[in-house]
């Protein structure tokens, strides 16, 4: 499934010049290295057919060429006694980056700093989301497998574990979309690939669109106050064209598990006998 790319109707900015960029960001013409508009995002696409052995729901997704692999276990019993809690569920969330993800090949264990933070954002981010006061005592694994990375990984990694999440029939308050802006000299970006990021000031924002609130704002590069506001707003903005496009997706995934169920259950006619004989 592809999202139409979002280009907003806001004005340009005036001067999108940067002397001292490494790279084009945004040339003359108001488009960037890809061919995208400053508040156009990457093609996205979701696959919601099983993925893991076993696995109660899963997910891929790719924004560009960011591509991430989601696989969600329970509600089931906590392995350990220290991480049961008798008034709610524990989430636990695993990031594994393949080596040949990125350019730079480089094999990342489970104790690497940045998959570190990168499960411990994912974890604070979603514990308030799920309904975790109805499983107590119990335990609901997220694996998430980044199989391929040109910038956006945080927000690629948010938007296909509430996809997965969702095909695992796991309560959510909302869902979470996250996108990513950053800022060329006055001009806007959203979406930002892994040139663009490496070159701009950027945040991560994740936001719950039916209530509008705020569950992440990941920044690790210094961005002006002034520029913090416009940046904000735009990737809400943008958050809500990913939710319906992950709303479609979630919505044709139960359509077609209703037409297989009921075809299951459905008699079979002459012609389906004569189709069968050899």
């Amino acid at each position: 499934m592809s999202a139409d790319r979002l280009l907003l109707t806001l004005s340009d900015s005036s001067d999108s010049s940067d002397g001292h960029s490494r790279i084009e960001i945004l040339n003359t013409g108001g488009y960037r290295s890809d061919g995208r508009r400053q508040y156009e995002l990457r093609t996205i696409s979701i696959d919601l057919s099983p993925q893991g052995s076993g696995a109660d729901g899963s997910a891929s997704l790719t924004h560009g060429l960011t591509q991430v692999n989601v696989c969600v276990f329970g509600p089931r019993e906590a392995k350990m006694r220290s991480q049961t809690y008798h008034d709610r569920a524990n989430v636990n969330i695993e990031v594994a980056i393949a080596a040949f993800s990125a350019s730079e090949r480089r094999k990342r264990g489970r104790g690497d700093k940045r998959i570190l933070e990168l499960s411990q954002t994912l974890k604070s981010t979603f514990e308030p989301v799920i309904q975790t006061s109805l499983y107590p005592r119990s335990q609901i694994d997220i694996y998430i497998q980044v199989l391929q990375q040109d910038g956006g990984l945080l927000q690629a990694c948010v938007n296909a574990t509430t996809l997965a999440l969702a095909n695992a029939g796991i309560p959510m308050y909302d869902f979470v979309c996250a996108v990513t802006g950053g800022v060329h000299s006055t001009s806007a970006l959203l979406d930002l690939t892994l040139l663009e990021e490496n070159d701009l000031p950027n945040v991560t924002v994740a936001v719950m669109p039916r209530s509008g609130k705020i569950t992440l704002v990941s920044m690790e590069t210094r961005l002006h106050v002034d520029r913090f506001e416009e940046i904000f707003r735009l990737a809400g903005e943008a958050g809500t064209v990913i939710h319906r496009e992950m709303r479609r997706a979630v919505k044709d995934r139960t359509e077609q598990l209703v037409a297989s169920m009921q075809s299951v259950g459905r008699p079979s006619t002459g012609a389906d006998v004569g189709d069968n004989e050899y």
